[in-house]
């Protein structure tokens, strides 16, 4: 059985393990240093790695919430954009709709039994009494038996041309004449002249809207 004692550890060969041993552990604390230092390098960079990525990331997540919310915004303007046209379109729509309801009703009350022969006679004679065929003027059921019994008779005889009636369910007010046996018609009825007159006064109106959307 050995014994360690002073004498066999100052021997030459004792110095020599001795030397190994604290070789050994020196090298063995520089390798476990190094390998922390790898370690903690390779933490490191993994870190800038992962930060990196999280700011990618964000910066993309951030983007594309910034271009959904000009999307959205750029959307809600047109929607108003185009909720204010419509809007102005079904004010026009309307306004036309009720000026041409009065515009045929103020020519309905124009248009009397006395206001119809006088404009007739007017028409027929600057017709022409030299032109070739009867008249025929229709009208609605009401004028038509008015403008018979009390304007025919003299119309006929100023003319010297037969004059021919027929009513009409489709006519509201006013008349349609015919100078060649019905072959062409002049629409003078309310509804056309509505038209005519309405399609005057459209460009006046427009202004008007125009004018007050700048407002």
């Amino acid at each position: 059985m050995l014994f360690k004692s002073d004498k066999w550890w100052g021997h030459p060969m004792a110095e020599d393990i001795r030397d190994l041993i604290d070789k050994i552990q020196s090298e063995g604390i520089q390798a476990a240093e190094e390998k922390a230092r790898q370690i903690e390098d390779l933490a490191r960079q993994r870190a800038e790695e992962i930060i990196s990525s999280a700011k990618l990331q964000a910066d993309r997540m951030l983007s594309d919430a910034h271009e959904k919310i000009r999307r959205e915004e750029e959307n809600k303007r047109a929607l108003l954009a185009q909720a204010g046209r419509d809007l102005l379109l079904s004010i026009r729509s309307e306004i036309n709709s009720m000026l041409r309801a009065l515009i045929i009703s103020d020519t309905q009350k124009a248009l009397t039994p006395e206001a119809l022969s006088r404009l007739l006679s007017e028409m027929i004679l600057r017709s022409g009494r030299s032109e070739p065929g009867s008249i025929e003027i229709m009208m609605r059921k009401e004028d038509l038996e008015s403008f018979e019994n009390h304007y025919l008779h003299t119309l006929s005889e100023v003319t010297k041309k037969e004059i021919r009636l027929k009513s009409s369910d489709e006519i509201s007010g006013g008349f349609i004449i015919s100078y060649d046996n019905g072959r062409s018609w002049f629409d003078f009825s309310d509804e056309s002249l509505a038209d005519f007159i309405g399609e005057h006064l459209k460009p006046k109106l427009k202004n008007i809207l125009e004018d007050s959307r700048k407002g």
